[in-house]
């Protein structure tokens, strides 16, 4: 059963591979999930086939979600997921954009995707061309950075409180005191020292 559930992935992998020859991309398999790396010049004619086309009819857009890593030039990755419930076959569909690069929405062929690409230009700053709400979806409109990025930090830059004195909310550049940032630097990635904290006790 898995070795027939194998020779069927590889089936449809090499079926889409060569249904896609004429788009700029790569079509590979990860963990017996079939997985495209599109460029972005063909990104939207490849959906659109993977969509419409017998061969593939990836009628379910799942999930869109990204993934930061600084040290790239192309900084972010951007990974779709599809099902098609007549192949029973899921597929996974990746693009590599820079910093501050707007890549093409695909809301008007998905239109599941709207709230997905909102919360990746919320969390990640990667911007939509084409959307028809481009706005923040899960911080405030006036929230300062993008808290997913590798960069941002821990206790983000502003904090919100209730002050007293003027009975209202208000927003304020986070403060954090000296003594609140004394940490304990003992790391067991970095092995384990011969003697901690203690060990004068034993007698040893």
């Amino acid at each position: 059963m898995k070795k027939d559930n194998e020779k069927s992935i590889l089936d449809s992998k090499d079926l889409i591979k060569n249904s896609l020859q004429l788009f700029d991309c790569e079509v590979y398999l990860i963990n017996s999930e079939i997985c495209i790396e599109s460029s972005k010049k063909d990104f939207i004619k490849i959906i659109h086939y993977l969509k419409d086309h017998p061969n593939t009819n990836f009628d379910l857009l799942i999930d869109v979600s990204a993934v930061d890593y600084p040290d790239r030039i192309l900084r972010f990755e951007i990974v779709y997921q599809f099902l098609s419930v007549s192949l029973n076959l899921r597929l996974k569909v990746k693009l590599k954009v820079e910093d501050n690069e707007f890549v093409d929405s695909i809301s008007s062929i998905y239109p599941c995707s709207n709230w997905y690409e909102r919360e990746i230009w919320d969390l990640f700053g990667i911007g939509f061309k084409n959307h028809p709400d481009l706005r923040r979806i899960l911080t405030d409109y006036d929230f300062e950075g993008f808290p997913l990025r590798k960069d941002f930090p821990l206790t983000g830059f502003v904090q919100v409180r209730y002050d007293e004195e003027k009975k209202q909310v208000i927003q304020e550049p986070v403060k954090l005191d000296q003594e609140y940032r004394d940490f304990d630097n003992l790391s067991p990635w970095e092995g384990i020292a011969k003697s901690l904290p203690g060990d004068e006790k034993s007698g040893q």
